[in-house]
């Protein structure tokens, strides 16, 4: 995360400095990621990044959890989700969100798919401290009974992501389409596993 001095700089810098990172981040996988490029495209010295972070993580730290503040800003302005709903509805209406969002900024977007074929074990902790949150939601479904006991939540974690990364990035539907098909698999996951 940044340091003491990046947070002393303007509103202004501070801006110019992330959209350079997220040029270079929606660019470039992480680990092919430039610090050259992002203080060039800044306009800042090489040596004022240094003052402002440590290196590469903490930039990417810092710029993913700018946008990860933006995009709980969107789903939280969504009409809000019954607390008793299931992990299904509280995905379906979290991936509404995000689509329409991603939409809006595609850069964001892009870094999201680059960190999906990225190795480096930076990324790979990020992305398993993501899916956190949805294997929480099974764990409790499962502890409600809404799940069978036996099923295991990273398994049905990866299948979810895995759907959704390819409808989203790799076949490149439009939202109507990405929606309806995001559904069914859903339902077809939901029903595979749910209690009856």
């Amino acid at each position: 995360m940044p340091k003491e001095t990046f947070n002393n700089l303007s509103k202004d810098k501070k801006q110019k400095i992330f959209i350079a990172a997220v040029q270079e981040f929606s660019t470039r996988r992480f680990s092919e990621v430039s610090i050259n490029q992002i203080v060039k495209t800044a306009g800042i010295p090489r040596g004022s990044f240094y003052q402002y972070f440590n290196d590469k993580e903490d930039i990417f730290l810092y710029v993913f959890t700018e946008i990860l503040k933006e995009k709980q800003e969107i789903l939280h302005s969504t009409e809000d989700v019954n607390p008793d709903a299931d992990v299904f509805e509280v995905l379906m209406q979290t991936i509404r969100a995000s689509y329409q969002w991603s939409r809006a900024k595609p850069e964001y977007s892009q870094i999201s798919l680059l960190m999906e074929i990225d190795n480096s074990e930076f990324i790979i902790r990020l992305r398993t401290a993501s899916a956190n949150e949805l294997r929480k939601m099974v764990e409790r479904d499962k502890q409600r009974g809404l799940i069978k006991p036996e099923i295991d939540p990273d398994l049905v974690v990866e299948m979810i992501y895995s759907f959704i990364i390819k409808e989203y990035f790799w076949i490149g539907l439009g939202e109507d389409m990405f929606l309806k098909r995001i559904n069914d698999i859903i339902k077809i996951i939901k029903e595979g596993i749910a209690c009856v």
